[in-house]
């Protein structure tokens, strides 16, 4: 596949990293995911997007089967160090999002989305979410913090603006909405402009 954007190289999301200029870093596990762990059966679980890994490496040491997925190489050498210091087995995916259809079909319980469907293209967002329903197990959960909601298209990015009604289209047929909410726990700089809903695949 031709790269046309930017986000399409994992470079790009590389020197990134490099810099120390990756402002979605919490630097700490997301404290709403911290919540839901302990909230939802174990099972297999996919962080898309996961940076550094510090939710990758929380979600199993409670007990979740993990695979994490990230572009840039430095992110994952990150998590690979992470869990090793944490006795945590991770399963680390170097790669491209767009191309874990072929590999997980139908594989996962739960799926974890925080900046990363901001961080494409928006003319790629029907493509995420045809790849997440293929990856999903039947019933599974895509449990997504959708951000950020405070910016205009005009903006551009990444992010790239981020509207409910947008997400509720992109994942209207096939799917239900089993929670949403602007969650108590969401870190100080984001609150009101990321909202927790959770997606059931039919």
């Amino acid at each position: 596949m031709k790269l046309n954007f930017k986000e399409d190289k994992s470079q790009f999301w590389d020197d990134i990293y490099l810099e120390d200029d990756a402002g979605w870093d919490l630097k700490c596990p997301t404290p709403v995911f911290e919540s839901i762990s302990e909230s939802i059966p174990t099972g297999k679980l996919c962080i898309i997007g996961c940076g550094r890994g510090y939710d990758a490496v929380m979600f199993a040491q409670n007990g979740f089967d993990v695979t994490a997925v990230d572009f840039a190489p430095s992110a994952i050498k990150s998590l690979k160090t992470s869990a090793s210091l944490a006795n945590v087995d991770i399963n680390t995916v170097k790669g491209d999002l767009f191309l874990l259809a072929e590999e997980y079909p139908n594989a996962f319980d739960y799926i974890i989305e925080q900046t990363c469907f901001c961080a494409i293209n928006p003319n790629r967002r029907n493509e995420y979410e045809r790849v997440v329903r293929s990856i999903l197990k039947p019933g599974g959960q895509l449990i997504g913090l959708w951000f950020p909601l405070d910016k205009t298209v005009e903006e551009g990015g990444p992010p790239y603006a981020t509207r409910i009604d947008e997400v509720k289209t992109i994942f209207g047929s096939g799917w239900e909405i089993v929670k949403e909410e602007f969650p108590e726990l969401s870190i100080e700089p984001r609150k009101g402009r990321e909202i927790l809903i959770i997606f059931k695949k039919n």
